[in-house]
């Protein structure tokens, strides 16, 4: 499978260490670790690949240009087209003036859209290296570059990085709202929940419009407000400017519309954001799941080779492979998931962090332990819920159910970020707390991951299922209640002052025998690509 254009190589301006800014004030922190301007601008030049006629396709016309300007300036979703237009515009541009540190901004946010629409991981380096230019160049006012370097160590998954470019962005111009979206992504990224609400309250407070109100979905959906989140993002898609947006805003209801568990809604809006913008890959992606839960399962297959081969990214390599899990497609399966670890090795080469998407195959399909070391790793960069709920549910494949339900029940925890509704949480709870034999609590959250998304997971939801039938119902008015101990008549005087009696063990406890408790769930059978 082609799963990657080559892309030129930048070169003569290497990506400086440390990353992100370090100083205060803002103009050293934005200079950090770039190299004096003689040198970077004596290379200019050379940062620009070859001359190429190919990279505008003949679909993009007049105004191509202008609207990937304005959307990419706004921190808006543009078509492929159009930011293919907009990169050939600017780098002939640059070419001719390289000292116009806005156009090299503008450049390095286009390619920063482009490596994340396409999963070219290659572009990546190439939006760090132009970002860096642009600041070298002008230090002092570069709110363009800052927020730049932020959608960069967004797309990356750095949210520390992230953190960091944000804050600088927002300490300088304090009132241009474009920076607060993508601190608000650092911030979720980064477990730091209260922060994420705040800076929320203070976008609401500079700007609305639909960037806004899908901003405010999302945060709205992670806390819990799954109705205001749906309202809220079908609000967006109705406003959007483009069609480019409103593929964005309607892909999102999709995913919203999944996680509650109607994949017939998913569907039409996965549908309409493609009539909108026929390269939204995520749409095409979201179709594939949808269809699979629907019983389309020739469809399903065909949405996300399609997919796969626009936009391989790890997830839909993971999903697809599951799939053919499902349908008893071993060797299948296999390739994905070797399709899977090769573009995790490419992303990584691009400073990606797949730690997240690679430990969860760990844990199901590879070598658990392995899966635990990275996601120990990824917990303490990104202490987010997601990220805890994979490291527990790693620790428990790897038999270690004690230290994987305190990960587990932090998706409980609404003062920490937890709240949001997810049927793979509540599934991987439930099987821990059985592992423990806590019978009452896995039957609750098995019960509810089946509430929240009956199709959450074409190798999971049978086992959910399973598992639940096996533990029974629970006992009718719910477990006995503790046995009174017959006071035993005293022989003694009694005593002047009474020694403390012990606390009374309750007479009963739930039978142990009401379900086999394994070492471990059993996972999907095995495919060790490794």
């Amino acid at each position: 499978m082609e799963i990657e254009k080559p892309q030129p190589v930048l070169s003569g301006l290497q990506p400086q260490e440390p990353h992100g800014p370090r100083f205060s004030p803002v103009a050293k922190r934005v200079l950090f670790g770039v190299v004096v301007g003689g040198v970077v601008l004596g290379g200019v030049l050379v940062l620009l690949p070859p001359v190429r006629q190919t990279l505008v396709p003949p679909s993009a016309g007049p105004g191509s240009v202008t609207r990937a300007h304005q959307a990419v300036v706004a921190g808006a979703p543009a078509s492929l087209p159009d930011l293919a237009a907009l990169i050939g515009d600017r780098e002939a541009h640059l070419r001719a003036h390289p000292r116009d540190e806005q156009s090299w901004a503008v450049l390095g946010s286009a390619y920063v859209e482009e490596a994340r629409r396409t999963a070219t991981p290659a572009y990546y380096s190439k939006a760090e290296k132009a970002l860096r230019t642009s600041l070298q160049i002008r230090p002092e006012g570069n709110a363009e570059a800052l927020e730049g370097l932020t959608a960069l160590a967004n797309a990356r998954g750095d949210f520390q990085e992230a953190k960091e470019w944000g804050e600088a962005a927002v300490e300088q111009s304090p009132k241009r709202w474009t920076a607060y979206p993508l601190l608000i992504d650092a911030y979720t990224g980064l477990g730091d929940y209260k922060a994420t609400r705040g800076t929320l309250e203070k976008l609401q407070k500079l700007h609305s419009g639909p960037a806004v109100l899908a901003q405010a979905s999302q945060v709205y959906w992670d806390r819990g407000w799954r109705e205001d989140a749906a309202a809220t993002i079908a609000d967006a898609a109705a406003g959007a400017r483009t069609p480019a947006e409103q593929a964005v805003f309607l892909q999102q209801a999709g995913e919203l519309a999944w996680e509650r568990g109607d994949p017939e809604q998913s569907l039409r809006y996965c549908e309409a954001a493609l009539g909108a913008d026929p390269d939204a890959h995520g749409a095409l992606a979201g179709q594939g799941r949808a269809l699979a839960a629907l019983g389309r399962t020739s469809d399903a297959l065909h949405a996300y080779r399609t997919v796969l081969a626009k936009r391989p990214a790890p997830r839909y390599a993971l999903e697809l492979g599951e799939l053919y899990e499902k349908l008893g497609l071993g060797r299948d399966a296999r390739e994905q998931y070797d399709l899977l670890q090769e573009r995790v090795q490419q992303e990584t080469a691009g400073g990606v962090d797949d730690e997240l998407v690679l430990g969860l195959f760990e844990a199901d399909h590879g070598d658990p332990a392995e899966a635990v070391r990275r996601l120990r790793e990824e917990w303490e960069r990104h202490p987010a819920i997601p990220v805890a709920d994979a490291l527990g549910w790693a620790l428990h494949q790897s038999g270690a159910n004690e230290e994987a339900v305190k990960f587990a029940t932090k998706v409980l925890d609404k003062e920490h970020g937890g709240g949001v509704r997810s049927a793979l949480y509540m599934y991987h709870l439930g099987q821990i707390e059985r592992a423990l034999d806590l019978f009452g609590p896995a039957r609750r959250h098995l019960a509810e991951a089946l509430r929240i998304n009956p199709y959450f997971s074409p190798l999971l939801v049978p086992l959910a299922q399973e598992t639940l039938e096996g533990l029974g119902e629970p006992p009718p008015g719910g477990p006995p209640e503790p046995a009174e101990e017959e006071p035993e008549e005293d022989t003694e005087p009694p005593a002047a002052e009474p020694a403390p009696q012990p606390a009374r063990t309750p007479a009963h406890k739930p039978a142990r025998t009401q379900a086999p408790t394994p070492p471990r769930t059993p996972a999907p059978k095995r495919s060790a690509a490794r």
